[in-house]
């Protein structure tokens, strides 16, 4: 339930925004609606009110024009502090599962290796070795041409 803070009756016109400024005054701006982008309207006091606000609680104005007040809602009530939660310690894992793994996992890598055959390397001529060094220079200019075009934007 809201609370009346100040009586200020003031009587709202359509197409603008009521609310308290920084001072604790009522004020209003043009409500914002479609069609492109507009200049930004400076607030008018409409009434001065003088209310100081208070943490916790949200201040806005009612149907009557009234200057009114409410509890904010929010988790634990307004004012509190959360609580820290306590860091809660793992449970000691089993070390003789995990030494049972490591090892059947070794002797699969151990059989693998001895069934794997080398393949023989293939001598390149002189051909194929210009056309290598050939691709890593381009490919070096083109890496030096993206960084000169990053730089710039």
């Amino acid at each position: 339930m809201a609370n009346v803070v100040a009586k200020t009756g003031i009587k709202r016109e359509s197409g603008f925004l009521y609310f308290l400024d920084k001072r604790g005054d009522v004020s209003r701006v043009r409500m914002a609606r479609g069609g492109g982008r507009q200049s930004k309207p400076k607030p008018e006091k409409v009434e001065k009110a003088g209310v100081t606000r208070e943490d916790g609680f949200l201040y806005f104005i009612d149907k009557n024009g009234n200057v009114c007040r409410t509890k904010m809602a929010r988790r634990g009530g307004a004012g509190r502090k959360r609580k820290t939660a306590r860091k809660r310690r793992a449970a000691p894992r089993k070390k003789t599962a995990r030494k049972k793994a490591r090892k059947k996992t070794t002797r699969k890598k151990a059989r693998k290796k001895t069934t794997r055959k080398k393949t023989a390397k293939k001598k390149s001529t002189r051909k194929t070795a210009r056309k290598k060094t050939v691709r890593k220079k381009r490919a070096t200019g083109r890496k030096k041409a993206r960084k000169k075009t990053a730089r710039r934007r």
